[in-house]
């Protein structure tokens, strides 16, 4: 493992990880080389980066592209990175929640995101973004493996649930590195891989937004039928009958008796189609 840049020995003291923002810094300089190779990003990329911390990843990451949006919620950051941002006019520095933004309102409008996730926000992060943000094309982040498990399972497993059918609809995963727990401080207690995905080429389904209403209904009683879960959701003014949903199952040569981790992404829109919601 290697120790700190040259430039990092100019830093001021990092501020300790905080549980509550899900902190884990990373702090092995060859592992952010490693990553920032595989991340790929290219001169005109306009990056978002969520979670900066002290910068470190923001630093490289403002001299490889055209704009990296860096948010960071501790203000414990704020004056190192207000400090890099002031010498780097392409860094636009947002010292607020993420999640609590428009992030299709950012100008420029990015188009990859590379960040170190913290648990908390990883998941509620990447669907935003998948979904609602269609001028991003490629994700390079850092997140805990069993998270990773759950955007990229197949169905019929455990982790296969509404986050893997969403992911899985728009995007498709494209490398994959296991990161060492070293690599951070403080030490995690799990394991974590940097995962690289990208768009699909035919982009999202049509009626994507109520294809995604139809699945988290489904998942949102996972144990239950899928003839017992969508009965009564209501579209367009109508409620579903559980014959309704017998019948459009049936037409995609599915059992009756199915539950939502049985069916494969592409059902999932299938299935919105044969109700009626797209």
């Amino acid at each position: 493992m290697g120790g700190p840049s040259a430039r990092d020995h100019d830093r001021p003291p990092r501020p300790r990880a905080l549980r509550r923002y899900g902190q884990n810094h990373l702090v092995d300089a060859n592992i952010l080389r490693v990553i920032l190779a595989q991340a790929a990003v290219r001169p005109d990329d306009v990056v978002l980066e969520v979670g900066a911390a002290a910068g470190l990843l923001t630093e490289r990451l403002v001299e490889q592209v055209r704009v990296v949006h860096a948010f960071e919620i501790d203000g414990r950051f704020a004056a190192v990175l207000e400090e890099l941002a002031a010498k780097r006019p392409s860094l636009h520095l947002h010292l607020r929640d993420a999640l609590k933004t428009r992030l299709d309102e950012l100008e420029p409008a990015p188009t990859v995101l590379v960040a170190n996730l913290a648990y908390n926000i990883a998941i509620p992060l990447i669907v935003e973004t998948t979904g609602h943000l269609p001028g991003l094309d490629r994700w390079a982040v850092m997140v805990q493996r069993e998270l990773e498990e759950r955007l990229f399972a197949p169905p019929r497993v455990k982790a296969y649930s509404a986050v893997s059918v969403l992911v899985q609809l728009a995007c498709e995963r494209t490398a994959l590195r296991a990161i060492p727990r070293t690599a951070f401080s403080p030490v995690p207690r799990v394991d974590s891989v940097f995962v690289t995905f990208r768009r699909r080429r035919e982009g999202l389904p049509d009626g994507y937004a109520d294809v995604e209403r139809l699945v988290r209904i489904g998942f949102g009683q996972r144990r239950k039928m899928l003839v017992n879960s969508l009965a009564g959701a209501a579209h367009g003014g109508t409620a579903l009958a559980r014959d309704d949903v017998r019948r459009a199952l049936a037409a995609l040569g599915v059992s009756e008796s199915a539950r939502p981790e049985e069916l494969a992404p592409g059902q999932f829109v299938a299935l919105a189609r044969e109700l009626g919601w797209t």
